[in-house]
């Protein structure tokens, strides 16, 4: 149980990460991913990788810039621009539905405008699910010079689109429904130097 802890990759660059275990019974129709994450990099860096060995960028939430963030879905992007953090804490959640195409993306508990990518995809069930870093090849094929470095916490994977009420509560930290991937029950390998530290403030 991960609860109030965070993950800390110390260096940077960094050739850490995470890998993390879900139990994935078939493909994905929809799916949200939420996560916080602290850090003071300008440079592009990778928070979530979720890799097929069909398709290294299944699923990829990306900070390109400090005022960008990318989705990605079965290799193609959309950019949702925010302003540049102050330091703090960022929270975000990125949801996708096959049947429309519909991406929402919502940073600290506010929606952003909603785009349209891979519209009747299918993500496939078959993963590698990593942290700190963006895969190139299916668990690996690393570029150090997109390794996260930082404090990441409050990772999420559902299978499902959130309501906006539940877009929130991730945000809150409130009850949340069932998860492929929950932080408070989250199976992971740490590979490098990362550590597990509580969390310094709310």
């Amino acid at each position: 149980d991960l609860y109030r802890k965070v993950f800390v990759f110390r260096k940077d660059p960094s050739d850490a990460y995470v890998v993390l275990r879900a139990k994935l019974e078939r493909p994905l129709q929809n799916f949200t991913v939420c996560l916080r994450s602290y850090t003071d990099l300008t440079r592009p860096h990778s928070l979530f990788s979720y890799a097929t060995k069909a398709q290294d960028n299944e699923i990829l939430l990306f900070k390109p810039k400090p005022s960008e963030y990318r989705l990605y879905v079965g290799g193609r992007f959309v950019t949702f621009r925010v302003p540049e953090g102050r330091g703090d804490w960022e929270h975000v959640c990125a949801s996708w539905e096959s049947a429309t195409g519909i991406t929402e993306f919502w940073l600290n508990g506010k929606p952003w405008p909603r785009k349209g990518l891979q519209r009747g995809y299918t993500v496939g069930a078959e993963a590698a699910i990593l942290l700190g870093q963006e895969q190139d090849a299916f668990g690996g094929g690393f570029d150090v010079y997109n390794s996260f470095s930082g404090e990441l916490a409050d990772v999420y994977l559902w299978d499902a689109g959130l309501s906006p009420d539940k877009m929130r509560a991730a945000y809150q930290s409130l009850r949340l429904p069932p998860a492929v991937l929950a932080w408070k029950s989250l199976s992971y390998e740490v590979k490098g130097d990362v550590v597990v530290k509580p969390r310094l403030r709310e």
